[in-house]
């Protein structure tokens, strides 16, 4: 079978075996954090000075790791691939970047930029900052926060992740657990349509019924052997 277009769906496993902290496994951040303290609107307005410890912390981190041998073998899917090709992360660290992926939407935001609460712009962003941080756009003090999309907001450039999954003809799922929405559902749109579904996965996560095939194992195994593959169709 040769496909035309791919639409790839990356979750935190991915990141996992750099070094980066999952959230949901029995170890993850939000064993040791409530999230609602630290990923929420309200947990902002409540105690901004927490919350921006919090991603100061996870910026600091992602600074000292590097990219695996699946973000690696995802680049060069996306290099090899003669038709379309869209990577949809939730992940908000740089490591696809890195890996040398430039076709991807970080539908969770990322850590390294900031967004200004104020007048809406986006800036990158390496270093810490607090409630004193001032807007590089318009100036005003106390307004900026991480550029991540936190529990109750709306995910970033759904309607392109949506028109790329209707169009593709293969879904792959990556490291992902299944139970954050909307991702959760993009297999059962990308099936909808017609499109061959695959999950590649540590373990079998929560919507492994709804794929048509599964690998499970190390991502940084699996995910390598699967893009030879594709790449020798």
């Amino acid at each position: 079978m040769r496909f035309t277009s791919i639409v790839v769906l990356t979750g935190a496993g991915v990141s996992a075996e750099s070094g980066i902290d999952t959230f949901r496994t029995k170890d993850g951040l939000w064993s040791k954090i409530d999230y609602r303290d630290v990923a929420t609107p309200e947990g902002y307005a409540a105690n901004p000075v927490l919350v921006h410890e919090f991603y100061n912390m996870r910026r600091r981190k992602i600074a000292t790791v590097e990219p695996n041998d699946a973000h690696r073998a995802l680049a060069r899917l996306e290099r090899g691939f003669r038709g379309d090709f869209l990577l949809v992360t939730q992940n908000v660290d740089d490591l696809h970047e890195r890996a040398g992926s430039k076709k991807l939407i970080h539908m969770h935001g990322e850590h390294r930029k900031a967004l200004c609460a104020r007048c809406g712009s986006r800036s990158p962003w390496e270093g810490d900052m607090s409630v004193e941080t001032a807007c590089p756009s318009c100036g005003a003090v106390g307004h900026m926060r991480p550029d991540i999309v936190w529990f109750g907001e709306m995910p970033y450039q759904m309607d392109r992740i949506y028109d790329a999954l209707r169009l593709s003809d293969l879904f792959i799922s990556i490291g992902t657990s299944g139970n954050v929405y909307p991702a959760a559902q993009f297999v059962q749109e990308a099936g909808r349509n017609g499109a061959h579904t695959i999950e590649l996965n540590l373990e079998p996560s929560e919507t492994f019924d709804d794929f048509d095939e599964a690998i499970h194992g190390p991502a940084g195994k699996v995910v390598p052997e699967y893009v030879d593959w594709l790449l020798k169709l």
